[in-house]
């Protein structure tokens, strides 16, 4: 067994097939003078071959991976059109004589290596971007052929050191069980349209095999844990088959749980929201029987293209929201970027740490052209539904002031304009910083609600980059710190009137259920593969059991007797718990209790 990370969620079974390192070898090249104008043609012409192979894949894959995830493909063509990457690439050509093929060549290794140095792993998945352009090219250039894919007439785990989205796209979803890297990160493309397509990826096995794994061996993925079984013993595939069949009777169940209502055995309601990033993801919430959405992360409709997207587009997207939701809330935060996403046309400082710098409402403050154009989409499209707007990263009341008058200048515009729009649109603010929980009591006289980032809040909180795996296992949401935080802004939301959720990771964990009943909180938004899952603890639970926990969790000392309590509300250790969850069948009348469920 090893043990790699988890990238897209599901168990996999079945024979590798080994993709080959593809890199380019050929002779240093020389041209003369006269043969230069020719080199650059053959250049031009492999650029355009080139550009009008990505725009046909990005029509042929829509379909599969929605328009979100081919956007991949448009950053794709910006790199052909960028004009740092082809004056390297003509420079070399005029300065030294080399062929176009060598000049691209050196090209691609010159910022692939440059992009390796750096201490960010997005500008590190960026790399393997330019690599697959690079490589594009190369091939027009070197008139090679398509690299082999496996056969399309039987299932496979497609392994390889590393993949790139234009391998992805040629992979028959049907055939292809599951993936295997040795490099890649979590954010990358690769990552991102997996979980698209539903296929199981666990990568980063770089280092960790004994020995490499060959086509034709058996192997097990586990996307969820993280895990990957070499021809392993029959007893160990025996047991993730159970595994499999007992998760897809668990999913068949949970869905029956889409229309109950979300509330304790003894009536308290607690509203499970979902986390989206695109409209496709919306449309599965709804299925999964959503609140509404807590958290739209907008800054994906500014990823993977080549350029600010307008104020229509911005409209559509969220109107289009608004009118599926059919009056549920729909909570849009507005564009978060820096720390660690990044946008290939926003030029934006360097920094040593990121996660501390010039990012979120910092960047929107700075750029009022930009934060403007949002608000005003925001604004238009809560004509058509219930919309919530959202700031991140606030920390001082002179921020979140600031992001009100821009607002409010926003809404005079539109009303100058006679374009309709809600003008009583609720208007909150992330807790995601500890200095934000320290003036929770002022900033509620402010907003009309809170929504508690916990992903952020718990790393600001101890000082922990949970990238970072020499300190990734100090991450720790249970800790008493975290506790403490979370009824001070919980407190400060109730004193002041003011709706307060939780949104993270920590929102979808079903050991904190009754932690966020003993604060009050009453809505809670996750991942949509965590909300059935919740329904199904919640619907077994009785506040009143939970309604007083507060006093005995306050005093716990470290995140094991936290742990402890909480599982004794369930009556059972949940720290000695596995992952998997096992539903029960929906409940038919007012009966005891069950407990936590057996996973």
């Amino acid at each position: 067994m090893v043990r790699g990370i988890g990238a897209s969620s599901g168990i996999a079974m079945g024979r590798a097939y080994v993709i080959p390192t593809w890199e380019w070898d050929f002779p240093d090249k020389l041209i003369d003078v006269a043969d230069l104008a020719y080199e650059f043609e053959r250049l031009y012409d492999g650029i355009r071959h080139s550009k009008d192979e990505i725009e046909q894949i990005k029509q042929e894959f829509v379909n599969v991976l929605g328009e979100e995830q081919t956007q991949i493909f448009d950053a794709h063509l910006a790199i052909l059109e960028d004009p740092v990457f082809m004056n390297e690439v003509q420079g070399i050509m005029q300065r030294q004589y080399k062929a176009a093929e060598v000049a691209v060549k050196e090209t691609i290794e010159k910022f692939v290596n440059m992009f390796d140095l750096l201490d960010d792993g997005y500008m590190k998945e960026r790399a393997l971007d330019i690599k697959d352009v690079g490589n594009r090219l190369l091939k027009h250039l070197l008139g090679a052929l398509e690299e082999t894919l496996p056969p399309r007439d039987q299932p496979y785990i497609l392994v390889a050191k590393e993949l790139i989205p234009s391998q992805m796209v040629h992979l028959d979803v049907t055939q292809t069980l599951g993936l295997v890297t040795m490099m890649g990160g979590k954010t990358s493309h690769v990552a991102i349209m997996a979980r698209a397509m539903g296929v199981p990826y666990v990568l980063g096995l770089e280092g960790k095999l004994q020995e490499p794994i060959q086509t034709g061996d058996f192997l097990v993925i586990d996307g969820d844990e993280g895990i990957v079984y070499v021809n392993p013993p029959e007893h160990e595939v025996e047991r993730y088959q159970r595994m499999h069949e007992t998760w897809k009777q668990q999913q068949d169940q949970l869905q029956q749980l889409a229309d109950h209502p979300s509330q304790t055995m003894d009536g308290m309601q607690l509203h499970l929201a979902a986390n989206i990033s695109s409209i496709k993801e919306l449309e599965q919430s709804i299925a999964k029987g959503a609140s509404g959405v807590g958290l739209f992360r907008t800054e994906f409709l500014y990823m993977n293209r080549t350029s600010f997207p307008e104020e229509e587009e911005q409209f559509d997207v969220y109107r289009e929201a608004a009118e599926r939701l059919g009056g549920k809330p729909l909570v849009i935060r507005t564009l978060d970027i820096g720390g660690d996403k990044h946008l290939d046309y926003l030029e934006l400082p360097e920094e040593e740490n990121p996660s501390l710098g010039y990012r979120a409402i910092r960047v929107l403050l700075d750029r009022v052209d930009l934060f403007k154009t949002q608000l005003r989409a925001i604004l238009r499209a809560s004509h058509y539904g219930s919309i919530k707007i959202m700031y991140p990263m606030i920390s001082t009341l002179d921020e979140l002031r600031r992001a009100n008058e821009v607002l409010g200048e926003v809404k005079e515009e539109l009303t100058a304009a006679g374009i309709p729009y809600s003008n009583h649109i609720p208007v909150g603010i992330m807790i995601e910083l500890p200095a934000a929980v320290m003036i929770s009591d002022l900033l509620a006289k402010e907003v009309d609600f809170f929504s508690i980032g916990t992903n952020d809040l718990v790393q600001y909180i101890l000082a922990v980059d949970r990238m970072n795996e020499q300190v990734a296992h100090l991450y720790d949401p249970f800790h008493p710190a975290v506790l403490r935080m979370l009824k001070l802004t919980s407190d400060s939301a109730k004193a002041n009137g003011i709706h307060i959720s939780v949104c993270g990771e920590l929102a979808g964990d079903v050991r904190a259920l009754p932690l966020w009943m003993s604060l009050g909180i009453r809505e809670l938004s996750m991942s949509v593969s965590s909300i059935l899952r919740m329904k199904n603890s919640l619907i077994q639970s009785r506040y009143s059991d939970a309604a007083n926990l507060w006093q005995e969790l306050a005093g716990c000392p470290s995140s094991a007797s936290v742990l402890q309590v909480l599982g004794r509300y369930w009556e059972t250790d949940f720290a000695k718990k596995t992952a998997k969850e096992e539903p029960s069948d929906p409940p038919q009348s007012e009966s005891p209790a069950n407990g936590c469920m057996q996973r």
